[in-house]
């Protein structure tokens, strides 16, 4: 059976006038079978040069209409425009179109608002279908391989939602990476669509929904200073960002993680992308913020899962401030009962003050060693934590720290990144401003501020 392809631009009269005149053969003539294109007026001209090219054919106007003797697929025979099958059906159909102008371009604006919201509907249905696209930097450290699953199970982002991760590393990692993926692959998750290894940093972040940096600086302080090694965060900074700002979606995430510089990443990938949107830019504390729960579960014999709202101020692989001002216990074994709700003053709860004021701010250094030489659960644990409540929102009633850029809570100098209490709905953290800090926590934080900006 002969086929007649019609392909114009959605707003063209003379395509409406030819669509039609088909319409009405393939209803009246069991043997004619129509097969229909429509191009969208911005893409008509690059359409229409690439088909003749690859056919051979001469042809410069809308529509333009040829017969295939197979079924969408055979070696195509050019008609020719609108004449020209006006022409065909009068000399082998004795049938002719007596369409007036006026009902032309009627038709004509009626297939470009049906395009358009064909193509609409196309793009929400592969946007439900695409995968979300994940990279992850120094993805051969062990945070990485801990994050992976978590990432992939569904838990982070929702059962429904399917992710392609993209682990990029320097060349002399290409093999810790390959074995990365084919364990990734072997496992099967249901959600992970793709899973690829990167070594060439030009062609990062492609697509990129979210971006977690976890490069680290391994600090000898005996081998190189404390600058140098700023330098070098900088340099890695300055790479990533316009990267970032060329190859990634708009609304791209970026995480900045690890055991030292996740103030500073943050602070200079908002500094060298100035098109990034600033509150999307974040520095995960959440593992100081475990490690000091864990902590404090210990010193109180109970659940960790039942310390809440601890708040982690300042630089997070830094000088920071662990703050119990706000730290609530729930299922804590006193005299006091109550329903699983009911919580009790952190504060009221250790009698030692003793320990809260030396043992606890001495225990910096010892949470510091924790949260450092960790086998990388803990940090990413953090990282899907913190995703998660980004994309479906923080406990209502719970504090939860995040290294922000700064706007001026709290007192706080604008324009830098700093770990401060938030809640976090519907895509958009805010900073918990309403809470009261006492007048020893507002000195900390203002010499913490002044030592993360010098």
């Amino acid at each position: 059976a002969a086929v007649a392809v019609f392909t114009g631009k959605a707003n063209c009269p003379y395509y409406a006038k030819a669509e039609l005149l088909a319409d009405y053969l393939q209803t009246n003539l069991p043997s004619f079978r129509v097969h229909k294109i429509t191009q969208h007026p911005g893409e008509w001209e690059q359409w229409l040069h690439d088909i003749c090219e690859t056919n051979g054919w001469e042809h410069r106007q809308s529509p333009i209409i040829w017969r295939e003797l197979l079924d969408r697929g055979g070696k195509g025979q050019l008609l020719g425009g609108l004449n020209d099958f006006l022409e065909y059906a009068q000399k082998y159909y004795g049938i002719t179109s007596m369409m007036l102008s006026e009902e032309m371009l009627a038709i004509a604006e009626e297939n470009l608002q049906a395009h358009l919201e064909i193509v609409k509907e196309d793009e929400e249905i592969k946007s439900l279908i695409k995968p979300m696209q994940i990279w992850i930097t120094s993805a051969s450290v062990p945070t990485c391989y801990h994050l992976i699953p978590l990432l992939a199970s569904g838990e982070v982002f929702g059962m429904t939602t399917e992710i392609s991760i993209h682990l990029l590393d320097t060349e002399q990692f290409k093999e810790m990476l390959r074995s990365i993926v084919m364990e990734a692959e072997d496992m099967a998750f249901p959600l992970l669509r793709s899973i690829s290894e990167h070594t060439k940093t030009d062609q990062a972040f492609i697509d990129a929904d979210i971006i977690i940096v976890l490069d680290d600086v391994l600090l000898n302080l005996e081998v190189q200073s404390l600058e140098n090694y700023i330098r070098g965060v900088s340099e890695i900074c300055q790479v990533y960002a316009p990267l970032i700002e060329k190859n990634a979606k708009s609304e791209v995430k970026v995480i900045s993680s690890g055991k030292t510089f996740a103030n500073l990443k943050a602070t200079m990938l908002r500094m060298y992308g100035p098109s990034i949107r600033p509150d999307n830019i974040i520095a995960i504390s959440t593992s100081w913020e475990s490690a000091a729960k864990a902590m404090l579960a210990r010193k109180l014999n109970m659940n960790t899962a039942g310390v809440k709202d601890v708040i982690v101020w300042g630089n997070i692989t830094g000088s920071n401030y662990i703050d119990l001002s706000h730290a609530k216990l729930y299922g804590y074994d006193c005299a006091i009962r109550g329903p699983p709700n009911f919580q009790r003053p952190l504060l009221n709860m250790i009698y030692d003050s003793e320990w809260i004021h030396s043992e606890l701010v001495s225990a910096q250094s010892t949470l510091s060693s924790r949260v450092s030489r960790g086998t990388g659960m803990l940090p990413a644990h953090a990282v899907a934590t913190v995703l998660r409540y980004w994309y479906h929102g923080s406990p209502s009633e719970e504090i939860i720290s995040v290294g922000i850029l700064s706007e001026g809570q709290f007192c706080i100098p604008e324009g830098i990144i700093f770990s401060m209490p938030v809640r976090l709905q519907n895509g958009n953290w805010e900073a918990m401003t309403e809470l009261e800090i006492n007048e020893t926590t507002q000195k900390v934080l203002g010499h913490l501020a002044h030592e993360l900006v010098q």
